[in-house]
């Protein structure tokens, strides 16, 4: 659903400089400034998060999305362009590493900002053109997220922000262009006695001009549970922070680092989810380069529909994390 009549936006104001970590995504009394915009059908609040904040802690837990943001670093030396002097001070464990595997190296924190979750990275290089609305769809479109994740019942947007221009006023222009704002909502499916999930999460994807992106989210607070569906709810998951970055190292190769921290949610035993988590992301890496190598036509066809649709609009929204 695209926000409505008169849809109110409160952007939670931080301060220029990058902190990460310091202060709450959605302060509880935030000093805002509100902003509206007409829409079509219905009337809803949005609260963004502090995006300084935000990209402030994204900066802190991967390397590639800090040299993305660097304007002083080339970013097209992918991974070969972190500098492995700089680091802060998080102790990353290394699960696994294999120069010859799609995912070739896996790290995690368990625990992570005494969370009931580990946060955990994953690096790969795929071949293919660099297209961050491509690999989105494998997170937020239903049909694509079904080739990779058997329990997804349902993912879908249920919150558009259209007004980007708005949405890159909130990010003080700091954090490239951002193409698509959203909030959505996705479930998962019962299986085998433990009952299903669902979360409410606010995702974008902002572009860079070397053809670099980030793909961002984060869960909304409970605060927001008014944005979830009618009907009854289901156990609440959690993604305290999401991104993906994609840099392109030659017209035909990008490196994409990928970091989440997915709280499952119930009396599960993180020793149990971390391991399905890391499957599912890596079964995610291996059918995005099927479709970035063209098997079966589908990357020529997405290019042509998106060629297509970009002669209409210059920008659409979407959602969700694993």
């Amino acid at each position: 659903m695209k926000l409505s009549v008169r849809t109110f936006i409160f952007l939670s104001i931080g301060t220029t400089s990058v902190s990460g970590f310091t202060t709450a995504l959605f302060p509880q009394s935030p000093t805002a400034k509100q902003e509206t915009f007409p829409t079509k059908d219905q009337r809803e609040e949005i609260e963004l998060p502090n995006f300084d904040e935000l990209f402030g802690r994204i900066q802190q837990v991967s390397p590639l999305a800090r040299v993305t943001l660097d304007d002083q670093i080339d970013s097209s030396l992918g991974f070969a362009g972190i500098d492995k002097s700089w680091s802060p001070d998080l102790k990353w464990k290394r699960v696994e590493a294999n120069r010859n595997r799609l995912v070739h190296e896996i790290e995690k924190i368990d625990n992570f900002q005494g969370l009931n979750a580990p946060i955990l990275r994953f690096r790969s290089t795929l071949e293919g053109p660099c297209d961050g609305e491509a690999f989105a769809n494998f997170i937020m479109n239903l049909e694509d997220r079904k080739k990779w994740d058997a329990q997804i019942d349902n993912v879908y947007e249920a919150y558009t922000i259209d007004d980007l221009d708005m949405a890159n006023m909130a990010m003080g222009f700091n954090y490239g262009d951002c193409s698509r704002m959203g909030v959505g909502h996705c479930i998962t499916k019962a299986n085998l006695g433990i009952d299903a999930r669902e979360q409410l999460t606010i995702c974008g994807i902002n572009d860079f001009e070397d053809g670099s992106c980030i793909i961002w989210g984060t869960e909304m607070e409970d605060r927001h549970n008014y944005l979830f569906p009618p009907g009854p709810r289901t156990t609440r998951a959690r993604s305290h922070l999401f991104c993906s970055t994609l840099t392109p190292t030659s017209p035909n190769t990008f490196d994409v680092e990928y970091v989440v921290q997915l709280e499952i949610g119930g009396k599960i035993p993180t020793w149990m989810t971390t391991p399905i988590v890391i499957d599912n992301v890596k079964k995610m890496f291996t059918v995005a380069q099927k479709f970035f190598k063209n098997e079966g036509g589908e990357l020529e066809k997405f290019l042509e529909d998106k060629a297509k649709r970009n002669e209409l609009t210059s920008g659409l929204s979407f959602l969700m994390t694993p």
